[in-house]
């Protein structure tokens, strides 16, 4: 099984190059299913119904997410209805819309289970990302298909390192996301899970982690508070292809992916 797993989508840019890029990329690859991580596509901060629709349309399974899937109020309610989109699964159940996993299909009908969960360093303090997996693979174990990816979406790359290697052997993918920068250590771990502490993003190449430097560099110069655009221009195009036994549901390569796509 093969699947296909990308870096934050930013803004129009990000779209568009789903829209162009992906049919060729799953065909050229035999891709089996596609994971994106979608918070950002709205403007560059959030995600709504029409822009999720578009990435469904181009191509993608599931669209996961972190903690901008509720910059954008009138997705809220639309989210327990439309379970290919995530949320991270440990804001907890109770007055939370949304789910945290799913099990998908892949291509030739194979099962796969697709997790989201969300850091806590230097960021809002939800539950535990550690323990809330420990209940959902622990308790739900039998019933989660071999196949099972994790986009963990996280700001330190050692809270992610830790998080890989305590869900080592218990799921096929430990992917990060969140701080758009590709990391260098993607591998798959001794007992058989695909791991990368960050994807990187899917975005404007010269920009500020997508954004437009003017309209970042005042943070940085002076303090002032400025409203971010979405960057112009080549789109760096970030993703890992990982190969899985459908049967144990262990990874037996990962495999970056990094364009320049000119727009």
């Amino acid at each position: 099984l093969r699947v296909l797993m990308i870096g934050d989508l930013i803004g129009k840019p990000g779209r568009q190059v789903m829209e162009r890029e992906l049919t060729g990329i799953r065909e050229d690859r035999g891709v089996d299913l596609v994971t994106a991580n979608g918070e950002n596509v709205a403007g560059g901060m959030g995600l709504t119904m029409s822009t999720a629709g578009a990435l469904f349309d181009s191509g993608v399974d599931v669209i996961t997410s972190g903690n901008h899937i509720w910059d954008k109020r009138e997705l809220i309610p639309q989210l327990d209805g439309e379970p290919r989109i995530l949320r991270p699964v440990n804001y907890g159940t109770e007055g939370v819309p949304g789910h945290g996993w799913g099990v998908f299909h892949a291509t030739d009908g194979t099962e796969v289970a697709v997790i989201n969960a969300q850091g806590r360093s230097t960021m809002i303090p939800i539950d535990n990302p550690f323990t809330e997996m420990d209940k959902l693979l622990d308790g739900g174990a039998d019933a989660l298909p071999p196949v099972r990816l994790v986009d963990f979406h996280c700001e330190l790359t050692s809270e992610k390192t830790a998080f890989g290697l305590h869900l080592e052997g218990r799921v096929s993918a430990v992917v990060g996301t969140h701080t758009h920068v590709p990391t260098a250590d993607h591998r798959v771990l001794a007992r058989g899970t695909a791991y990368v502490s960050d994807l990187g993003m899917t975005g404007p190449l010269d920009s500020v982690i997508g954004f437009e430097p003017e309209t970042v560099l005042p943070r940085f110069m002076n303090g002032l508070p400025t409203r971010f655009a979405v960057g112009s221009g080549p789109v760096f195009f970030n993703a890992v292809l990982i190969d899985i036994d459908p049967g144990s549901g262990a990874a037996h390569s990962i495999e970056r992916i990094s364009r320049i796509i000119e727009m």
